[in-house]
């Protein structure tokens, strides 16, 4: 027994060894990180929104291309009032896929209302943007104000019906792809746009607003909704568990050396805590009252995927940015119990502010990784994230 029970432990170890190795291979460290293979809608056309529970060409499926040559599958979704005042119209339309957006109704019930608000979609690893708890999250997004908040998705390079493969430079590629389309074609100002994103594309969108904050006429959206954020791609590894279950460097995680070493094998870094400080710091150094910045970060304590201290890291980062002398992170803490808006079984919330911007974490008590993307607590960020709609 003591024998078999020794072949059979040393057997998991140098199996365990043998996928450690295969996550240093490039394409193999990709399917992990961004398991862009697993759609997760199999069987299903992601041209044909209905399946999802839409109305008859509510949502439109067009394709978007990038700078680099690729071509992405994208999803505009009407609001549900809008929709109402507009269906006999839109029902006439042709359905499915359509060759240029631009000649169909809702894009112009988009473009040409002064009125209109747009939400910038960037979903999480796996699946497509008809995946999971995505098209239910849709519907929060323009919960608050039904007739008035349109929302455009994409998949990134590599992901259902868009091309390409995934990395970190050619998934920022996408998003700002996305957000040129949207200020140039759509004629939409960045005033009247609001980034939301979730688990990976909350690193997405994160690089995408320093992007913009970064060009030499700076660029700020209204606001960014960041729900389920990790801090990085390094610390992630030691906490991330594939479908909640499998851990991937947990077991090594106790030898800081041998983690550390294996992490400088990791391609796709994303460094959200790092870019976010950063953008917060650009932000802070702009001259005039004109443009400021606006975020939202948003975890549940029972996510099991990414645990929510990951959110703690994000919001640490971003107000000691904020500052000019730093916020230590115990201060930050002590600030925080002393101004927290406790809400009871539904969690906590507490902002900081400055000149410049809002910085807000909400932790909800439940939701896990994907659910909470579909709850109330994401309509309201995003009401306030356009101002209460006042813009």
């Amino acid at each position: 027994m003591f024998r078999s029970a020794f072949y059979a432990c040393f057997a998991l170890t140098a199996l365990y060894a043998i996928f450690l190795g295969v996550l240093t291979i490039p394409f193999f460290q990709n399917q992990i990180i961004y398991l862009n293979r697993m759609t997760l809608t199999w069987f299903q056309d992601v041209n044909v929104p209905e399946q999802w529970g839409f109305l008859h060409n509510q949502v439109t499926p067009f394709h978007l291309p990038t700078e680099d040559g690729e071509t992405l599958h994208a999803w505009h979704i009407l609001p549900l009032q809008l929709y109402r005042h507009h269906e006999d119209e839109l029902l006439e339309e042709p359905s499915g896929l359509v060759p240029d957006i631009k000649n169909r109704l809702s894009f112009r019930l988009l473009r040409d209302d002064p009125s209109s608000l747009l939400v910038l979609y960037f979903h999480g690893a796996a699946g497509t943007l008809g995946s999971g708890w995505r098209p239910p999250s849709y519907r929060a997004i323009s919960a608050g104000a039904p007739d008035r908040i349109h929302t455009v998705a994409i998949d990134y390079r590599g992901f259902g019906a868009s091309t390409g493969v995934p990395s970190e430079e050619g998934l920022l590629k996408d998003a700002v792809a996305l957000g040129k389309w949207a200020m140039e074609e759509a004629g939409i100002p960045p005033s009247r746009i609001v980034l939301f994103a979730q688990s990976l594309g909350t690193a997405v969108s994160i690089s995408l607003a320093n992007h913009m904050a970064s060009s030499p006429d700076p660029i700020l959206f209204s606001g960014m909704v960041l729900v389920a954020p990790f801090a990085n791609v390094e610390l992630l590894t030691a906490t991330y568990r594939v479908a909640g279950i499998i851990p991937i460097l947990d077991p090594i995680a106790k030898i800081p050396r041998l983690l550390t070493w294996l992490n400088t094998f990791i391609l796709s870094k994303w460094p959200s805590k790092d870019t976010l400080a950063e953008f917060v710091r650009r932000c802070e150094g702009m001259a005039g009252d004109t443009l400021k910045y606006h975020i939202t970060i948003i975890h549940a304590e029972d996510d099991y995927d990414i645990p929510w201290s990951h959110s703690e890291q994000v919001f640490w980062h971003a107000v000691n940015a904020s500052s000019p002398n730093g916020v230590g992170y115990d201060e930050l803490e002590r600030d925080k119990e002393a101004s927290k808006v406790m809400r009871g079984a539904g969690g906590w919330a507490v902002d900081h502010r400055t000149a410049k911007g809002v910085i807000r974490e909400e932790i909800m008590k439940h939701g896990l990784h994907d659910r909470i993307m579909s709850y109330p607590v994401v309509s309201l960020a995003i009401m306030t994230a356009f101002g209460d709609l006042d813009c």
